[in-house]
This record gives structure tokens, C-alpha cells and sequence, in this order.
């Protein structure tokens, strides 16, 4: 019984822990987090604008975002994936639209409205954005300048 007291008060202390850094963090956001994602560990939240904000946090050993809105209405969830997780078809539309690009990061994004691979390609000096949805249909590109580039920690 004393091993379950002390296992219990080190779970509450590390969920204390995980939303320190989230004081401003409204409660209808946090209750949406938690049911959403109860197993995610390690939580760092984020204002990303003045109606939404962004939580990063470990699940299953990998490194995840997640938005939602103030009134805890989710918006958007990613993760980084490996070149090998890519479905064919996908990696084909990419590939064949860009010829010479080279993947510099690929992510899922998963919405309401569905799930997007997310890629940010370089060849030479040029760099873009892509968006696949999961049937091969490229839905967005963007060109990246050089000040668009994010910080990558």
C-alpha cells in the first residue's frame, strides 16, 4: 500500500509538473488535452496565437503537437515520421511533382477533416513546403523564404 501512496504521488507530481509552464492555460483547454490524449507525457504549452494554443508533449516514445482553441475545441495534431513510414503512393505524387527535391522533414497532420503528410523539401537553394493527402493529391505548396524557415531545437 505504501509503494501505491508513493507511485500515486509521483504521477501526481509529474501531471503537476507537465502543466507548470501552462498557468495561463485555460481549464476547458487542459480537460480537452487530457481526454484527447491521456497517456501523453512531459506537456509544454505554448500560446500560439490570441485564440489558440499549442501543447508538446511525448507519446509512445515519439514527439507530438497539438493545438486547440480556447474553448478546448482541438484543431490539429502532429508528429514527425521517418522517411520509411510513408506510403508509396504519397511519396510517389511527391516524387514525381518535385524531381531533384530532397525531404528534409516529414510530418502527419491530422484534423478534423483528416490526416495530411506534411513535407518541407530542398533542392539546391530552393526550399518548399508540400501538403499530400493520403490519397497522393497535392492540397498545398508554398515556396520558402529564407526568414520562413522555422527554429528547429
Amino acid at each position: 500500500m505504501k509503494t501505491l501512496k508513493i507511485i500515486l504521488g509521483a504521477f501526481l507530481a509529474c501531471t503537476m509538473f507537465a502543466f507548470a509552464s501552462g498557468d495561463q492555460v485555460p481549464q476547458k483547454v487542459k480537460d480537452a488535452f487530457v481526454k484527447k490524449f491521456p497517456t501523453a507525457k512531459k506537456v509544454k504549452w505554448d500560446k500560439e496565437n490570441a485564440t489558440e494554443w499549442e501543447a508538446e508533449f511525448k507519446m509512445n516514445n515519439t514527439e507530438y503537437s497539438a493545438n486547440f482553441l480556447e474553448d478546448g475545441t482541438w484543431k490539429e495534431t502532429e508528429h514527425e515520421i521517418d522517411e520509411k513510414e510513408i506510403p508509396q503512393n504519397v511519396k510517389s505524387a511527391l516524387m514525381g511533382a518535385y524531381a531533384g527535391y530532397k525531404i528534409k522533414e516529414s510530418e502527419i497532420s491530422e484534423t478534423k477533416d483528416g490526416m495530411l503528410y506534411e513535407f518541407e523539401i530542398k533542392k539546391g537553394e530552393s526550399e518548399m513546403e508540400v501538403a499530400i493527402d493520403a490519397n497522393g493529391n497535392i492540397v498545398k505548396k508554398e515556396v520558402m523564404k529564407e526568414n520562413d524557415e522555422e527554429h528547429n531545437d
